[in-house]
């Protein structure tokens, strides 16, 4: 069996929630234990609060790796997990355009977006990620006798409990030349804006399906109906439409929510924008039964939302 590894992202110290996912979905391949590798610079706290979930954590630290650079962090990762490995990252931004890179290096397999796990027999991973824009589920058979790197869709899977206690081994002697060709300059911080979504327990999101800006007047009048907790979000065509401000997108280039009830109205879900829900009821709304939000759904009601979202407002008021 090879061995199995997990890139573990952080921030200020705090891992992200998908490490638990990622330490589920080695389990559910077929893994005995699970070491995490976590990098950057001053990475004691993250490395600790990862052995919560993990077998064991390697911890590479060093100055060259404060800013998640995919190019430095590959060389970094590539040095220390033996050949015939597997290692695990969860699908964004930064799993891209480290991934294939990585797989390259490693002469491993490379499955991007996974979304699900069928199993494995002998050196054959069976898996499912979605093709054409999540219209289509499709099986994929990986042979991972030389390893593999697999990217995992956040809220794939259902996350791993705690308690695991995995010990930390520095490995920060062991990542060689960390040099890199593309130069980090700065972090831009988008404009807070006049709402805080992160703070709403119930967020009525919306999507392409409300089709013009005039109807984002239907999503505010529920919101108003369901009350003070409620706020409005959306999906990132909404705000490159500039129907409504940054503030307001969820996903992994907006805001990362965790409310007690999510809304998902006319929204199709993809990875970038199930990336940045973190818990909560999902409740999708969307006239295409094969969207792929609704995978991710804890409930799923294949409508148009410009007729539901006027009834669900008139069924609240009546209450």
């Amino acid at each position: 069996m090879a061995q199995f590894f997990a890139y573990v992202q952080h921030a200020d110290g705090v891992i992200e929630d998908t490490a638990a996912e990622l330490a589920a979905a080695a389990k559910a391949m077929g893994a005995d234990s699970v070491t995490a590798i976590v990098t950057g610079s001053g990475v004691d706290a993250a490395a600790s609060a990862a052995g919560e979930f993990f077998n064991e954590v390697y911890k590479i630290d060093n100055a060259d790796l404060a800013y998640p650079n995919a190019e430095v962090v590959r060389k970094a990762v590539a040095a220390v997990v033996p050949a015939g490995s597997v290692v695990l990252m969860s699908h964004g931004t930064f799993a891209m355009d480290m991934g294939p890179g990585l797989s390259i290096k490693t002469n491993a397999a490379y499955i991007a977006d996974v979304t699900g796990i069928d199993g494995v027999d002998g050196t054959t991973l069976k898996v499912v990620r979605t093709e054409l824009g999540g219209n289509i589920s499709t099986h994929v058979n990986a042979d991972i006798a030389n390893g593999a790197v697999i990217t995992l869709r956040p809220g794939a899977v259902e996350p791993a409990a705690g308690g695991v206690g995995g010990a930390v081994a520095d490995k920060s002697g062991e990542a060689g030349d960390l040099s890199a060709k593309r130069k980090f300059i700065e972090v831009v911080t988008p404009e807070a804006g006049g709402v805080d979504i992160t703070k709403a327990e119930v967020l009525v999101s919306i999507g392409r399906g409300i089709e013009e800006e005039d109807n984002i007047e239907l999503a505010m009048e529920l919101k108003e109906a369901i009350g003070s907790k409620a706020e409005v979000s959306c999906s990132r065509p909404i705000v490159d439409a500039k129907w409504l401000e940054p503030a307001r997108q969820v996903g992994t280039s907006g805001k990362t929510v965790k409310p007690n009830v999510y809304l998902a109205l006319g929204i199709s879900g993809s990875f970038q924008h199930l990336g940045g829900i973190k818990g909560g009821i999902i409740i999708a709304v969307n006239k295409n039964p094969n969207a792929p939000i609704f995978q991710a759904a804890d409930y799923g009601i294949e409508a148009d939302i410009l007729e539901f979202i006027p009834a669900l407002t008139e069924k609240i008021n009546d209450l």
